[in-house]
């Protein structure tokens, strides 16, 4: 099985060669897709001087958030799966292994991996319960971890989805679209090093992915 590694990048020069090594370490066949998201700190130039095998890197001129970065990624993914990778180093792609192990055994199209949010501060922990929480609600279902950045989910599934969320909200995007096909979210543990300097997300975002999850779920936008 081939994997696509989806890594969305904006203003990420501290980390964007380290989570590169770290993801080109894992021993899965995959290849690696970043898209630069109009960055202007020196994640540009690292990119460019980049030397790993199966990667491919594309560039938009101008920000336009983590969703549209993801898109554009999709499009360009060719791999039997794919997974969402920030460029943050919260999380850890040897954990992929394990994914892919639930992937497999279960014979599953989709699966999330659960972070432990008790690093988190209280506001971006109660946060993220609360949107799994409104997930949870809205779907009637038992996720533990919605808004997890790891979701692997078959190449041509994802693709099929009709993804438009250009910001945070394609979180709340994914996840509705899946659970509207009837389709079961498997989940696996995740290891997870919470990043304070410099986080892009806030409390604030999940105002939109709120929006997300309700307006995908009840078919107020297709």
């Amino acid at each position: 099985m081939k994997l696509s590694v989806l890594i969305p990048v904006y203003n990420e020069g501290a980390s964007v060669a380290d989570i590169v090594a770290r993801v080109a370490a894992v021993d899965v066949d995959k290849e690696i897709i970043i898209v630069d998201d109009g960055s202007v700190d020196a994640t540009p130039g690292i990119l460019r001087d980049l030397v790993v095998d199966d990667l491919r890197v594309i560039h938009h001129p101008e920000n336009r958030g983590k969703g549209a970065a993801i898109r554009t990624a999709l499009e360009a993914a060719t791999g039997d799966a794919l997974i969402i990778q920030d460029a943050d180093l919260e999380y850890d792609p040897q954990d992929y292994t394990r994914l892919l192990e639930t992937f497999a055994d279960k014979g599953a199209d989709v699966v999330y991996g659960v972070r432990d949010l008790s690093g988190q501060r209280f506001y971006m922990r109660w946060g993220n319960q609360l949107m799994t929480l409104a997930t949870n609600l809205l779907f009637g279902t038992r996720l533990s971890d919605m808004e997890t950045c790891y979701k692997l989910v078959d190449r041509e599934l994802m693709q099929s989805l009709g993804l438009r969320s250009d910001g945070f909200d394609i979180e709340g995007e994914i996840t509705a679209k899946l659970l509207r096909r009837g389709l079961r979210i498997h989940e696996a543990p995740i290891h997870y090093y919470p990043r304070y300097e410099e986080k892009k997300l806030s409390p604030w975002d999940g105002i939109p992915t709120l929006w997300a999850l309700i307006k995908y779920r009840f078919g107020l936008t297709e």
